[in-house]
Formats: C-alpha cells, structure tokens, sequence
C-alpha cells in the first residue's frame, strides 16, 4: 500500500519486482491513489490495482476495505504507515473487523522513524543514512521475509503501446541525432525549485537540443522557460497526466529534474539522470544513472519536505549555487557517454 506521492509510488513499484524474484508464484495487488492509479498499470509483475478517490473521504476508505477484505491476502505490507493504510491494515488482520488473522511475521509496516526526524529537525543531529535514498528505504522491510533488499534492474515503470504512441504524436518530428533532454522545473515546494533564471540560461547555452518541459497546470512559470529557447523548448506542463508526463522520459537521453516525482521516473526507466538536491533530506535517488547535484550547507536540510523556512542569509542558496554552467557540462559529458 502506497498512497503517494508520484515519487513514492513510482519508486514503490520495485516493490513488487522484488517480491516476485522472490515468490515467482505470487499474486501482487498495489493499493494507491486514484491519480496515481496508472502508474502501475502493465507492469508485468503487479496483477491488479486498487485505488481510493480522495473525494471519497473515508466512506470510500471503509468500502475499500471490505472490497480487500475479499481477496483473503496473505501477506501484507503498508510501504506508507499513514492513517489510511493503518485502517486498511487494521480491517484486514483482524477477524473481529471482518478480516481474518494475518501472522504478525506476515505484516510489515515501513518506520517513519520519528525518533531520528526529531533528532534531525529538533536537535540538528542526522542519524539517518546520507544520502538517505527513499527507494532502499521501501525496499530494506521485505529482507524480514526473506526478500532481497537490492534494487530490481530497469525499467521498473511499463507503457502500453497506446500511451506511447499519444506522446510521441505530441512532439516533433526529431532530427537524426537530435538530443533531447526532459526538464522537470518544478516541484512540491517552492524551495525546492531551482531558480528559473538558471533554467533560461540552461536551456539556452545548450543549443542543439530539444526540450520536453515538464510540471503542473499550475506551474505556469515554465512558459517563461520555454521562451528563452522557443524554438528548441516544448511546454507540456499542465497538459499531460502523470503517466503521459512519465512515458516522455522515454524519448528523452538525459532528464534534468528537481527533487520532484519525474527524477524517479528517470532512475526507474535508466535514463541518465540530474537530480538537482535542495532542501529536504528524503528524496534522493538510489541508481547509479542518477547523479545527484548539491551543494553541502550547515543549514541543510531545513524541512522534511522543503517546506521551509530558507533558514540561509542568501535565500535558497543550496540551489542557487549550482550553476547553469555546471549542469551544461554534465549534460555534455553524458551525451558523449551516449555517442
């Protein structure tokens, strides 16, 4: 069970990879959000998926509870620990609520660790592994089954024939060679963003290359992008779901991300990957493919999530300091790398 968010889900589909390695026998059901309901669709080792309309509220919670308390699970692992995912765990382990007795050895619930988030925030003491890669983290609970904690091979996200084909009629018609980067400008919280002039000089120093830009409906700060490269930039921001805006990393060789859900989409499809790390301490990617791009502050990290305050005299300063030019160079060492 894993609710959200774009990131989370799209890394928890490891999950099921793995413990299918493990039981090849097994019969994977993934419980999430209904947004997020398509992410797990055609892979071929999840054989069905349930989702829960957050316009339900929790009549919608109780019925899906008694429409999974049908399928007689066995085992049971809540990959978020969220109050949604106790009830659902509560209402399937227990007879008395209309479940039936799951062994406690056959249930697993993955730690928030609010001891070490306290630690961390409070008392400015990091206990937690750095960099702290959330996909291990989901994975490391199935080693008490016996479930190898290691990292599936990509791709670990799947399209249909369909999605694919509705993207590639959306973007041009590339020239033979032509690089194309996917841009992800966006993400959560405001000070996890990096700045949008460093994107405009990015997109601009690298001519040649095609960009697919990435984001909300609301991110309308992205058209500003785009313009600095109008002829090169593609703004599909607010304009595709989330699996149309995952299946773009398809047609992508490098993804340039913040620390947002499209950085996993990249890892999960092993497609060289910048992960440009501000604020938070919890996102980080967990392949080779990635390469995480931060600068090491006393200040970082200030929030769990990014949600601030900037605690820095000069305002997002683990941001600001990664130049355009830095990431113009990675970029073409990675492309050569691709030649």
């Amino acid at each position: 069970m894993r609710f959200s968010s774009f990131g989370d889900v799209v890394q928890a589909l490891s999950l099921a990879s793995s413990l299918r390695a493990h039981w090849p026998d097994a019969e994977v059901h993934f419980v999430t959000k209904s947004e997020f309901a398509e992410l797990p669709k055609d892979h071929p080792n999840i054989q069905k998926i349930w989702s829960l309309k957050k316009s339900d509220g929790w009549r919608g919670l109780v019925r899906l509870g008694h429409e999974l308390q049908n399928e007689k699970f066995t085992h049971i692992y809540d990959a978020h620990n969220n109050s949604r995912t106790r009830y659902l765990s509560l209402v399937l382990r227990h007879p008395w609520l209309g479940g039936q007795k799951i062994p406690s050895e056959n249930f697993l619930r993955k730690s928030r660790h609010r001891w070490k988030r306290f630690q961390l925030f409070v008392l400015k003491k990091n206990t937690f592994p750095k960099p702290f890669a959330n996909q291990i983290a989901l994975l490391e609970p199935l080693r008490a089954w016996g479930v190898s904690g290691e990292l599936p091979p990509v791709p670990q996200i799947f399209f249909s024939d369909d999605v694919v084909s509705k993207v590639r009629g959306l973007l041009p018609t590339f020239a033979p060679n032509q690089k194309v980067a996917v841009l992800a400008p966006s993400a959560s919280e405001e000070l996890k963003r990096w700045p949008v002039e460093h994107w405009k000089k990015l997109v601009y120093a690298l001519s040649g290359w095609r960009f697919i830009l990435l984001g909300g409906a609301d991110d309308t700060f992205i058209e500003e992008i785009r313009r600095a490269a109008p002829d090169q930039a593609l703004n599909f921001a607010g304009k595709l779901n989330f699996r149309e805006s995952a299946a773009t990393v398809l047609f992508a060789n490098v993804v340039i991300s913040n620390d947002t859900g499209i950085m996993h989409v990249g890892e999960q499809l092993g497609v060289p990957t910048l992960a440009l790390m501000g604020p938070a301490p919890f996102g980080f990617p967990s392949r080779s493919t990635t390469i995480v791009k931060e600068r090491e502050l006393s200040c970082r990290p200030c929030s769990s999530h990014g949600q601030g305050p900037c605690r820095n005299t000069v305002y997002k300063k683990c941001l600001v300091d990664i130049q355009p030019e830095e990431i113009v160079f990675d970029v073409r060492v990675l492309s050569l790398n691709q030649s």
